[in-house]
């Protein structure tokens, strides 16, 4: 059962903190290098393993770590850690702001603001690189907040690489500023629809902090 991330266990190995749903891809990958440095002393070919299989496995480590944060002041926050992609005006007077998340970025993503989660759906798609126009199409799954700004769109996008969205929440679930939602595994992208008449404070190329950069300006 899903719950905000006050409350949220994580996974964890050897003291270091792990985003949740890490452990499928984690384990196994921890686990061969783990045996394949245990053998690595009696056994050439054992040794040959032990070097990609050990860099694969800090490799992971460092994807799926989940750092805490102090969560800034503001009334939108970025959800995800990366680089502004672009922003774009919407027809009916939003404005999309999209943040693009290498595999080097944390890809634990927070909420933008305090509120009720109304829905979360996922959309089935492709898998182009995020940072392609068509990725708009790529698989995704749609949030939708009950905010103080009224309702607030945020929709995370599978990349080339990632094949998964982990979503932590569910509907009716209240959430404050910054609470961890979701994982996205692997390279991708996160975009947030600000309200018409919010003034986006960041600019293309820009990079974000999820729970720390501000969207908005006052």
């Amino acid at each position: 059962m899903p719950h905000s991330s006050s409350s949220a266990h994580r996974d964890s190995l050897a003291g270091v903190r792990l985003a949740r749903g890490a452990s499928p891809w984690l384990l196994p990958t921890v686990a061969t290098a783990a045996v394949s440095l245990s053998r690595a002393r009696r056994s050439g070919r054992w040794a040959a393993l032990a070097v990609p299989t050990t860099a694969l496995a800090a490799g992971m480590l460092w994807f799926f770590r989940d750092p805490d944060r102090e969560i800034a002041t503001g009334r939108v926050i970025s959800p995800a850690d990366g680089v502004v992609q672009s922003i774009m005006p919407w027809k009916d007077g939003r404005t999309r702001v999209a943040i693009f998340m290498s595999p080097l970025n944390v890809h634990v993503n927070r909420a933008p603001l305090a509120g009720t989660v109304t829905s979360v759906e996922h959309i089935p798609g492709g898998f182009v690189p995020a940072f392609n126009k068509e990725s708009e199409n790529n698989e995704r799954v749609v949030w939708h907040f009950d905010t103080e700004l009224g309702d607030i769109e945020m929709v995370q996008i599978a990349g080339a690489v990632a094949r998964r969205i982990v979503p932590y929440l569910t509907a009716d679930t209240k959430v404050e500023q910054g609470d961890r939602i979701g994982l996205i595994r692997f390279g991708s992208r996160v975009d947030v629809y600000l309200p018409e008449g919010v003034e986006v404070a960041v600019e293309v190329g820009q990079k974000t902090t999820a729970g720390v950069t501000r969207l908005d300006r006052d």
